[in-house]
């Protein structure tokens, strides 16, 4: 018995660690998507501008 509940200790810290990497690497999506957008917009502003 005391070998399933160490287990399930186990299984509980991995669950959570990998939901918490999950997270972690959203939020470092939304950064890198963010900083892809800014640049975008520079790009697109420097060409815009170079025309006239």
């Amino acid at each position: 018995m005391a070998m399933l509940t160490i287990t399930y200790y186990i299984y509980i810290i991995i669950t959570l660690g990998l939901i918490g990497m999950g997270i972690y690497g959203f939020v470092l999506f939304v950064k890198l998507a963010n900083r892809g957008i800014k640049a975008l917009d520079i790009y697109i502003n420097e060409k815009s501008n170079n025309k006239y």
